[in-house]
This record gives C-alpha cells, structure tokens and sequence, in this order.
C-alpha cells in the first residue's frame, strides 16, 4: 500500500498556505489562503480521558466534489461517484464512537468543486451545522488519486485543520479513514484509529464442526482478506507492535503451533510447538518476545519465547491451577493474566520477569482474557457471572464497570487510542460469533461486517 500525505497538520498549513490544493496540482478555483488561529489559545482543543457524559458535536459531511467526472478504477462511476463513496466512509467513522452527531453526504446537498476551499456558510447554518467536513477527490495521469479534506467550524466560519493523500485507486478508502482520522484528533484531542487493521478467526461450518481460518480486514469491516485456508484450525491472533507480522495459535496436523505470518511476504516463522495444549500469544511491546500458555502435567503456567524462534521458552508462572492470558502493560513492565489458584478465575498482575506476582480483581463472578489497554489506565477484560460481559477496570483493580450486557460478549481487544472496546458476540441456540464494537461510555455498540462468522478480534496499530 502507498499512500502520500501532501501536508500534516494545521500548523503546516499556516506556513504553507496558499492552499493544499496548490502543493497537490491544480487548485480548486476560489482557493483562497486563510490564516489559521490559535485555536489551543481559544479553546477548541478538547479530551475524552474523561468518560462521563459528552455533547455530541453535530457535523456535516457532505459528498467529496471533483474537478472532473474522470473515470477510476476505484469506481466504475467516475470520481464523481467516488466522491459520495469517500464521504459516506468518513461519515461511518464518525458515528458511533459516542463523541460526534454527523450527519452523511446522502442526507447534504453536494458542495460544488469550487465550494471546498470557500464554504456557504449560509448552507450550513440554515442546518444547524457546527462542523462542516468538505473534501474532494481527482484523478491522476498514473491511475492513482489525490484526495483532499477540510474541516471547517461553521459558526467561527474558519478552516480548523486540512490535510491531502495521493493514493493508489485500490487504497481509496485509506484516504477516507485519514480524513476521518484527522477530523477525529482535531476535534477531540485524541490518537486516530480508523486507519488501522483487524485481524480475527473467520468461522464456517455447523456449530460441532467449525473451520476456523485467520482473516484481517479494515477497522469498519471492509477489504476482507482470508490468510490460512481453513486446514487446520487458527486461534487467538494478535498484530505486532510495527503492524508487519500477526503471530496465531494453529493447530496443524492435531498439535498446537506458534506461527509468525509475515504480511509483506507471506511468509511463516514457526516461534514453538508442542504436543501439550497450548494458548493465547500475545506480543511484548517491542517486539521482542511472545507470552503464551502451556499445559504440562495437569498444570498451565504462562512462557514467554522469542519472536524469532527457535529459542528456549522460559516459565513466568509456576503455581498450582491455570495461569493463562498474558497481556502486556504498554512500557512491558508488567503482565495481566487470569489465573484460577485461589479456587476461581480472576485477574492478576505480574512483572515481566514473573515477579510480584499479585491478585487484583476481588468482586463477584470470574474474570477471563484481561488485556491492557494501549494507555495504560485500564484493563478490560471478560466478565463472567451467569452471563459473559465485557467490563473495564483499573490495573489496581478498582472501578470495574461493564461496557455490554448480553448473553455471551467475550474476549476484548482494544484500539489504538484506547477509546473503542472490540470483542465477540456468541448468539444462543446456534452458536454463530460475529464481532462488535463499544467505546468507553458503553452506549455505542456497532456491529462488524463480515462475510462469514467471526470471533476473537485483535486490533491493530495505526497503519504507517
């Protein structure tokens, strides 16, 4: 994938104005240079590490306009059509993360091409828009394109933040999620995430019997893509810290086996096998190392073995009963794992080199799949009593709270910036899994497209 960025902040645009549109070619006729504010100064820099209740903020984000109808490999309609399709992904982002109200380009009139650069204020103030997300999209000579986004606060009538890509026609929706990321950290003061991966188990089959292949897809559900061909059964993936490999648990020819997928290449790196059961890797922060679980002698401990392979696994755990599920701390200092040696499962922290280790959670029910959040402040993790829910808490083990409440909700995975909760959703009677979504508050749940069943969700970083 090749994506370019024309400029990279706001800050760039003050001292590189005239216009993106001037740095990406030919100019939308109307551009004008506007001098941007201290907008820190006036305070419209905001945070969300506050979870109580937010305003939602009402946004506009009409179609992207075109130069020139041209025809697009990206679509058979021309950029035109591919203009509406660019505003309908930025919509979808930024719904249902529990910050903003937009509103999509099928319910907006299409700004013309002109328009990007010099908003209608009127247009926008007859709706009651706050913010005003205008974009556009041309064709290039080498079949790829160049795509431009501005985010504009309606009632100040000025140009908070743009920004332009040149992408290829197949990485289209690349440049709508960074428009849709950077409309996010501008207006909330946060780390983006929409352009960013999930890998997860795609699921087939009867419920006895299922095939379980590893699959990654966008962060909204789009661009699926199968990586093992469902021969022998993949388990539990996880993204490396630099997005280049997933590490997977496969259970080829009946024995569990450690696999490192390389993405650029295709290619696998067998880190461990046994003939004992084995579970749940997960990465060390840098890179480094993998945690996993192992079963000897009636008795699970968790080892970390290098990313590499090859190498001898050292034990972290050596208590009686099932230590599994290490989860990293961000600085990999620290480990969060749930084990069942005081008489039930509950979460536990440890140093990395197995020390101190120590209970923390103490409430009612089990808790099972504790992992860290990319912040730092939270864990999340699987509540179990009667039902299975998703519930946070703090690494000390106070302030747990669910973010579901249904049947069977399960094994969490967080975004990048550690606002957005993934995990999966067992339906009763037929055992189908799908994935979903929740941010902190717990009052936006969203589902995951896919194309067939879909368990144990593992978000990556940000794409580079």
């Amino acid at each position: 994938m090749n994506i370019r960025t024309l400029f990279l902040s706001v800050g760039l645009c003050v001292l590189a104005a005239p216009a993106l549109a001037q740095n990406a070619g030919q100019a939308p006729a109307g551009a004008q240079p506007i001098e941007v504010p201290n907008l820190e100064e006036e305070g419209l820099v905001g945070t969300v590490t506050d979870e109580s209740a937010w305003q939602d903020l009402g946004i506009a984000i009409p179609a992207f306009a075109t130069n020139s109808n041209q025809p697009t490999p990206a679509n058979s309609q021309g950029t035109g059509a591919l203009g509406q399709e660019l505003g309908r992904v930025v919509y979808n982002d930024l719904r249902n993360n529990g910050l903003f109200r937009p509103v999509g380009p099928d319910a907006l009139p299409r700004p013309a091409y002109p328009e990007i650069t010099a908003p209608t204020w009127g247009t926008w103030q007859g709706r009651s828009a706050e913010m005003l997300v205008q974009g556009y999209v041309r064709a290039n000579a080498d079949g790829g394109l160049t795509v431009g986004c501005y985010l504009y606060d309606v009632q100040l009538q000025q140009e908070l933040v743009r920004e332009g890509w040149v992408v290829t026609a197949a990485d289209w929706r690349r440049a709508a999620h960074k428009c849709a990321d950077l409309v996010y950290s501008r207006l909330s003061g946060e780390s983006p995430f929409f352009d960013s991966k999930i890998a997860y188990i795609a699921e087939t089959g009867p419920k006895g019997n299922r095939v379980k292949r590893l699959a990654i897809m966008d962060s909204d559900g789009a661009n699926h893509r199968f990586i093992t061909n469902g021969q022998a059964t993949a388990l539990t993936p996880r993204y490396s810290p630099d997005y280049s490999k997933i590490v997977y648990l496969s259970y080829l020819n009946g024995y569990p086996r450690i696999f490192v997928y390389d993405i650029g290449t295709g290619r696998q790196t067998l880190v461990t096998q046994s003939q004992n059961p084995t579970m749940a890797p997960r990465w060390s922060p840098d890179g480094k190392w993998i945690l996993y679980s192992m079963a000897t002698g009636g008795n699970t401990d968790i080892y970390r073995v290098s990313a590499a392979g090859g190498g001898t696994s050292q034990r972290l755990t050596d208590t009686p009963g099932i230590d599994i599920g290490g989860s990293y701390s961000p600085d990999g200092s620290k480990i969060v794992f749930e084990s069942d040696r005081s008489g039930s499962q509950q979460i536990y922290v440890m140093d990395a080199d197995g020390g101190n280790q120590r209970r923390i959670s103490f409430f009612g029910g089990r808790a099972a799949t504790p992992e860290w959040s990319p912040r730092g402040d939270q864990i999340a993790f699987t509540h179990i009593a009667g039902d299975l829910r998703v519930a946070v808490m703090s690494p000390s083990g106070g302030g747990m709270r669910y973010l579901t409440n249904n049947w069977q909700d399960e094994a969490p995975t967080w975004a990048p910036n550690g606002r957005i909760v993934q995990f999966f959703r067992t339906a009763p009677n037929s055992g189908e899994a799908s994935i979903w979504q929740v941010d902190l508050t717990g009052r936006n749940e969203r589902r995951l497209n896919t194309p067939v069943g879909a368990s144990d969700p593992a978000w990556g970083p940000v794409l580079p």
